[in-house]
């Protein structure tokens, strides 16, 4: 695969997007990295560098178990399905990302951006040249594989096809309709059997849990896109078995 075609000249822009996004312009401007996670990157400078894209699109450009007509779904969120023989968060909805390459440069300059669209063109095969990225969280740590990941936003300006790539690293592509991640209906508490809780969404036959459903959780809550939902609704994570 050619890694720099698509992704050289990355920058950020808040051109042209649709009126719907500028409450998550302003979250993502104002955020601080303790209102989104109480998992921060070490201060020893520990933890693989690595990177999420969190597009939003909109209408019927659905991929894989998101289909549906041009339109008809509003405001929608790119997921993926990782595969259930990973070493790592098997098996779980989660935003397209991964390491940073080498290729991809400066981790702590544009190295972030180019890492989150090389790697959800690598797993949901879209076209990198029809994102705009928008915007950066503050980085996180995920302690149980020592990723310090950086969410980075991007609008689909240009939607094409997207769909597993690899089925050794994806099971499946689809997308989510931001309606249907604010509907109380679709939201839960999940219970690790280590006793920790945490928000959880039950969407597209899919239940988004864990660090994937935090960062969507702080969104649509610092969005002021959040309606009010039974926290006490719980679904064990063992559900699966």
């Amino acid at each position: 695969m050619t890694r720099a075609s698509h992704t050289e000249g990355v920058t950020l822009s808040k051109d042209g997007l649709p009126g719907w996004l500028d409450p998550v312009v302003h979250a993502v401007e104002t955020i601080e990295p303790l209102q989104l996670s109480r998992f921060l990157p070490p201060a020893n400078g520990a933890g693989r560098q690595s990177a999420v894209l969190i597009l939003f699109g909109e209408g019927g450009e659905g991929g894989e178990g998101g289909e549906g007509g041009e339109g008809e779904r509003g405001p929608e969120l790119l997921l993926m399905e990782r595969a259930s023989s990973l070493r790592s968060h098997a098996g779980q909805p989660s935003f397209p990302g991964g390491a940073l390459d080498p290729e991809d440069g400066d981790p702590k300059g544009d190295g972030p951006l180019r890492a989150a669209l090389r790697e959800a063109e690598e797993e949901t095969g879209l076209d990198p040249s029809g994102v705009q990225l928008f915007g950066v969280l503050p980085k996180l740590y995920i302690p149980v594989s020592g990723f310090v990941v950086t969410p980075v936003l991007g609008w689909w300006r240009e939607p094409t096809p997207v769909g597993v790539v690899d089925p050794n690293e994806t099971a499946r592509v689809f997308t989510v309709p931001v309606a249907d991640l604010t509907d109380p209906d679709n939201r839960a508490t999940t219970v690790h059997p280590s006793g920790h809780r945490g928000p959880a969404f039950l969407v597209e036959s899919a239940l988004v849990w864990g660090f994937t459903a935090g960062i969507i959780d702080r969104i649509l809550h610092y969005a002021g896109w959040e309606r009010p939902w039974d926290r006490e609704k719980q679904v064990p994570l063992d559900w699966r078995a």
